[in-house]
């Protein structure tokens, strides 16, 4: 591998990092909250960090990027921008010790959305800003923002977009991966804007608007409420946040080609039409099951009932109800949401419907060669056929998805933790959801998870956001031999 590269490009993360620490410095300033020392310290170590590192493996770059040299910037990159997102936590003093700093830089990076933060309100607005800040960055991705804007690299980005956003189907819209990272920042940036000027017009403060903004885009899920969007109790600012929350979780190459006047791209595309069929018969199911149960109107369950399917399905984690006082029918709902997420090239979590689409049809193509053992039937997707690499590919991402999981609430369980917190704090940690059931419910934190399993599930959140092969392939003897 290519470590002069490596720590180069690692050390460039960092001082962006740090720089980036200049919007909620000014927030601080503004609102005098007491919060600029340890932004100040925070930037200082990761500018002097990252510039250091940089210095010392400063020179030529060779001749590119090899696949291990793409997934180990990928994923030390994660790290290194995790820890410095840590600091002004743990310097404020607000969180009270590096796990849980650790824990919940973490969750915003990767758009998890779980916290150890009892009363969310009373940080500082500079603090309650980064939260929101970090999880808008990693929307769309530390790598992919870094090649959007560091083009003076030299190096070729396409093994870092693989990393990055390993899909199954790759979808480059231009040529130059460059090309690619910048059309996909001003559809986000666009988007970011539409919806802050919407939730302005909704009631919202400036900060506020723009901190949900920062969470919805990702499908991130942080509030500057303790409450979440409940504390609002407007019906216009949930809808609003619903249907940013179902724009974020349609590919973003789709959101391209209708704005460039393709109109009927949603509907052609396979995996964004099952996705826009299924979000609406699992709002209408659940809400239909709430009405006269949970609540006395039809209004109020498509109200909530809505609202927490599509957020949970999106993987962005807001609420404004708590779902583990609904029907079990509608918990069961929540608990498979989890593990799908929305579409590829998206912001969201999750496995992806694309692979549960792919592993329908090859469940279909064997029972047909059951019935038909001459019979020749392949496996399409999109009018094309998905090849035997790519199906081979995605189910053993599923395999090793699950049995990660099923991992995962074991070692929770052994930590302490109850069945219900294990496996659905797992599953949300996985699948970058947030809230879960039990001890980390919609109404609950992760405060009360025990220091070890914060560790677990923060890594966890890694996993899910580097979808498994990018950290997991680091633990085979085979990738370290020449």
């Amino acid at each position: 591998m290519n470590w002069r590269i490596i720590g180069q490009v690692v050390g460039i993360l960092m001082v962006a990092t740090g720089l980036s620490m200049l919007f909620p410095l000014a927030w601080s300033h503004w609102y005098e909250d007491g919060g600029e020392k340890a932004f100040l310290l925070s930037m200082a170590f990761c500018c002097l960090g990252g510039g250091v590192l940089y210095g010392m493996l400063r020179g030529p770059m060779g001749e590119g990027l090899s696949q291990k040299d793409g997934m180990s910037i990928v994923a030390a990159g994660w790290v290194a921008v995790s820890f410095c997102g840590s600091l002004p936590f743990f310097f404020s003093g607000f969180v009270p010790g590096f796990t849980d700093a650790f824990f919940e830089s973490v969750s915003g990076f990767t758009t998890t959305g779980a916290s150890i933060l009892e009363d969310i309100e009373a940080l500082p607005q500079g603090l309650l800003f980064w939260r929101s800040q970090i999880q808008w960055i990693g929307g769309m991705g530390i790598i992919l923002f870094s090649i959007a804007i560091l083009p003076f690299l030299g190096v070729g980005g396409m093994q870092l977009y693989k990393a990055e956003v390993p899909s199954p189907v790759p979808d480059k819209l231009k040529p130059r991966i460059q090309e690619t990272a910048r059309i996909l920042w001003k559809v986000y940036l666009l988007f970011s804007l539409m919806m802050f000027v919407l939730l302005l017009c909704g009631g919202m403060d400036v900060f506020d608007s723009l901190c949900h903004t920062f969470t919805t885009m990702p499908t991130g899920g942080f509030s500057t409420k303790n409450l979440s969007i409940a504390h609002y109790e407007s019906l216009y600012i949930e809808s609003v946040i619903m249907f940013f929350m179902v724009l974020a979780g349609i590919n973003f190459a789709l959101h391209f080609r209708l704005l460039r006047g393709d109109g009927l791209c949603f509907w052609r595309d396979g995996e964004c039409r099952f996705f826009l069929l299924a979000l609406g018969g699992l709002v209408l199911f659940v809400s239909l099951g709430l009405w006269g149960r949970v609540y006395e109107t039809l209004g109020e369950s498509l109200r909530y009932g809505s609202f927490q399917v599509i957020s949970i399905v999106t993987t962005t984690g807001f609420a404004t109800a708590d779902y583990t006082f609904w029907t079990p029918a509608a918990q069961l709902v929540i608990f498979f949401g989890m593990f799908t997420g929305a579409c590829a090239g998206s912001t969201s979590g999750g496995i992806k419907l694309i692979r549960f689409m792919v592993c329908a049809r090859y469940c279909h193509k064997e029972l047909f060669s059951l019935v038909h053992p001459r019979g020749v039937r392949e496996v399409k997707l999109g009018g094309r056929v998905v090849p035997e690499g790519v199906i081979h590919g995605i189910l053993g991402f599923m395999a090793l998805y699950l049995g990660i999981f099923a991992l995962g609430a074991l070692v929770l369980t052994t930590l302490g933790s109850d069945v219900v917190t294990a496996v659905t704090a797992t599953a949300s940690a996985l699948g970058n959801v947030g809230p879960g059931f039990g001890a980390v419910g919609p109404a609950e934190n992760y405060a009360g998870i025990s220091v070890s399993g914060k560790w677990v599930l923060a890594w966890l959140m890694l996993l899910g956001r580097l979808e498994i092969y990018t950290l997991i392939i680091f633990l085979l003897p085979e990738f370290w031999r020449q």
